[in-house]
């Protein structure tokens, strides 16, 4: 089998700018576009192959085609044709709400859905962008509720500054926000369950105020989170290959590429593999496919070794062995014992 791409969703935002079209090089300059959701199996909002044998379907429909082939056995058995990770790319021409999401278990029990737990590599930002993420001392669940009634609830979130190669990490239930004037890969769980919590007054096309999830986030939040700023330290940020992020959902890889490198494909999982900058080939028993900044492309698991050619720079997220079974998997297992013999 030979890599996957698949046809972008733009997704217009109230804080959406035309920075994800200048990074995808692409001739016409998309406006107010605030998400580019490369790989998706969310509703609504699902890839679909964009060549070859199986264009035209959904990511859904080829993982339910080509089962552990695509995604890797033992991403197959805990996940099903359910694609577990959502890749985005992310334009903040203005601040994005303070936020929060749940982790699976809670989001399980509301939504029958994966929880949330994300990170962000910033790839441009302007003048004083910021990253906001946990909170900058102890707040009580109380001071909290007070805070948002008041619209001060920014003074107690860590606040950092961001600039190209910084790396943020949000476990479930850790507050957030990204602040204007940051471009960003987006790598998470495959759910788009968002509790927002502040959104500054802001109001939609139409002039009306922007839903909040308050009392939802209560439960949501983890006020043990401190502020973390993750920035990473110049030995990673230099290194022709460095590993970013490794915990129970996904791990992501930084691969530099100047001329020829084999890679091997030592997971039982697929591969996401998104471009942030320059050019190159891809190549698969012999076969090539062309990969530029700001696209993505999907390895599948039953590829071993495989060469990446050119001048350019990979983010490469893959799902690692479970380590707990969280109750959306063990409902699919559930559902997968067999009836008993009568």
């Amino acid at each position: 089998m030979q890599p996957f791409k698949f046809l972008p969703y733009f997704k217009n935002t109230i804080w959406g700018g035309t920075e994800i079209s200048r990074f995808k090089g692409l001739s016409s300059n998309c406006t107010d576009i605030g998400e580019s959701w490369e790989i998706s199996a969310i509703p609504g909002y699902e890839s679909i192959v964009a060549e070859g044998e199986y264009a035209g379907m959904t990511l859904t429909e080829l993982v339910a085609t080509l089962k552990g082939r695509l995604v890797g056995e033992q991403v197959y058995r805990r996940f099903g044709n359910n694609f577990p990770l959502l890749v985005k790319f992310i334009d903040a021409n203005d601040d994005l709400s303070l936020q929060v999401h749940p982790d699976d278990e809670l989001a399980y029990e509301r939504h029958r859905s994966l929880g949330k737990t994300e990170m962000w590599y910033i790839l441009a930002t302007r003048d004083n962008a910021k990253i906001h993420t946990g909170f900058s001392r102890p707040v009580t669940k109380e001071e909290y509720l007070r805070r948002v009634s008041e619209g001060t609830l920014l003074e107690v979130i860590g606040s950092f500054d961001s600039k190209p190669g910084d790396l943020f990490f949000l476990p479930a239930g850790r507050i957030h926000a990204i602040g204007a004037g940051n471009l960003l890969v987006e790598i998470q769980e495959s759910s788009d369950i968002t509790y927002r919590v502040d959104d500054y007054n802001r109001r939609d096309s139409q002039g009306r105020l922007r839903e909040l999830h308050t009392e939802l986030a209560v439960d949501a939040i983890n006020f043990t989170h401190p502020a973390d700023d993750t920035s990473l330290p110049d030995s990673v940020r230099n290194a022709p290959s460095a590993k970013l992020v490794e915990c129970c959902h996904f791990n992501v890889t930084k691969e530099e590429i100047n001329g020829e490198r084999e890679i091997e494909n030592r997971s039982d999982s697929f591969a996401a593999l998104i471009c942030i900058s320059g050019e190159g080939k891809i190549i698969v028993d012999g076969i090539s496919t062309r990969i530029q900044c700001g696209e993505t492309v999907l390895m599948p698991a039953s590829v071993g070794n495989f060469t990446l050619s050119g001048n350019f720079t990979l983010l490469a997220a893959t799902v690692p062995p479970a380590t707990h079974t969280s109750p959306h998997e063990a409902e699919r297992e559930a559902d997968m014992v067999a009836e008993p013999a009568y």
